[in-house]
């Protein structure tokens, strides 16, 4: 067990490099939208789920209603309930024991848990996503409260760090056979609707790739 939980924290680092940078990109921009640095912290550290955070920002940014940008959020976070229905089986005890320990779930979390065969190493999730969350935590502290230093994100390349972050994870899953198919399903998907749909359509329509590895 305590093998395996550092394992995934080893695992985990250079994802939380990368959720690090996001992170910051978020306080930044969270600042600018009009967000207190207390609030943009408060978000990364109840919500941590960057694509959800960013598109709720998105909508905010807009002029879009409070209730407006929780529907986005919670759009782009639709893939979740495909990833908690294959890890559930993987995690002991009732309904309530299983929801909290799912909260761990992140996206590198759960491709790098995948043992491959349908099951999930629950301690390898656990370590994978700890220096994520507290790296996520610290990127927004600065994001926050050194947006005016940092100015432009785009300008530092931030904007381009999200499509690695996921690409990097699409890699590691097409290392397993079991899930190749199912990941270039899902990659040629969301690819195909981002040019035509809301942000957000593109990932929850993907998981519908997940039902082909499901029936596999």
């Amino acid at each position: 067990m305590r093998a395996q939980l550092w394992a995934g924290v080893r695992l985990g680092l250079p994802y939380a490099v990368v959720g690090f940078v996001l992170s910051m990109s978020f306080g930044v921009l969270a600042r600018q939208a009009g967000f207190s640095a207390l609030q943009a912290i408060v978000t990364a550290v109840i919500v941590f789920a960057g694509s959800a955070q960013f598109a709720a920002l998105a909508v905010l940014a807009g002029g879009g209603t409070p209730l407006a940008a929780v529907a986005a959020g919670t759009l782009m976070n639709g893939r979740f309930l495909a990833m908690g229905t294959a890890l559930a089986p993987s995690l002991p005890g009732g309904p309530l024991k299983r929801a909290l320990q799912g909260q761990t779930v992140v996206d590198s979390s759960w491709a790098l848990a995948n043992r491959g065969d349908g099951t999930f190493d629950r301690w390898l999730l656990f370590g994978t996503t700890l220096p994520q969350y507290v790296m996520w935590f610290l990127g927004t502290l600065v994001g926050a409260f050194a947006g005016d230093v940092l100015g432009d994100t785009s300008r530092l390349g931030l904007d381009a760090v999200y499509p690695v972050f996921f690409l990097g994870i699409l890699l590691a899953e097409l290392r397993s056979p079991r899930s190749r198919v199912v990941a270039l399903c899902g990659a040629a998907i969301a690819l195909a609707l981002v040019p035509f749909t809301p942000a957000g359509v593109p990932i929850l329509a993907a998981a519908v790739a997940a039902l082909l590895g499901l029936r596999r």
